[in-house]
């Protein structure tokens, strides 16, 4: 079956955090160089051009769960390029440079908002991505992988935010 080359997949995944305030995991989340402090699989994430949180940086990340697409290759990497970064709409946008992982024309936007409904001291974070399909991949589990791995840093973060702000927290 031949590929429509204009067709794009999008997903959108959400997660949220309980007593962590928006502006709280805005602070992790803008942290373009340091992504691997809160995403498991992601073994090193640094910074390889500009700074940290400017638009044009570029960070290399290595290690997380797509498979590389050469059988040889057997730590999947990518170079991304911050966007634009917007600190009152709290929201960054990002594209894929180079990689191993078969991603073309990838681009994602991250957001931090406030939650009111459910709990007026927590934040949601959304995760909207696209990229040209991927052969051997179906958009559905693509999305999958992407929820579980936003609640897993949505875990962490709020694990971190929340230890930050006990009064039993120990002051370094």
């Amino acid at each position: 079956m031949e590929k429509d080359p204009k067709e794009t997949w999008e997903g959108k995944v959400s997660a949220t955090l309980r007593n962590a305030s928006a502006k709280q995991t805005w602070e992790l989340v803008k942290d373009f160089f340091n992504l691997h402090k809160w995403f498991h699989p992601l073994d090193t994430c640094y910074g390889i051009h500009g700074s940290n949180g400017e638009p044009g940086c570029i960070r290399f990340c290595s290690g997380f769960s797509i498979p590389s697409d050469g059988a040889d290759q057997r730590v999947s990497w990518s170079k991304e390029r911050l966007l634009a970064i917007d600190h009152e709409e709290r929201t960054l946008v990002y594209e894929i440079v180079d990689s191993n992982i078969g991603f073309n024309s990838y681009r994602a936007t991250m957001k931090v908002s406030p939650m009111v409904a459910d709990d007026p001291d927590g934040s949601l974070i959304e995760w909207h991505f696209s990229l040209d399909p991927i052969d051997g991949w179906v958009l559905q589990d693509l999305i999958a992988k992407y929820y579980i791995g936003l609640q897993r840093v949505a875990a962490k973060m709020n694990h971190h935010i929340n230890t930050a702000n006990s009064p039993n927290a120990s002051v370094l």
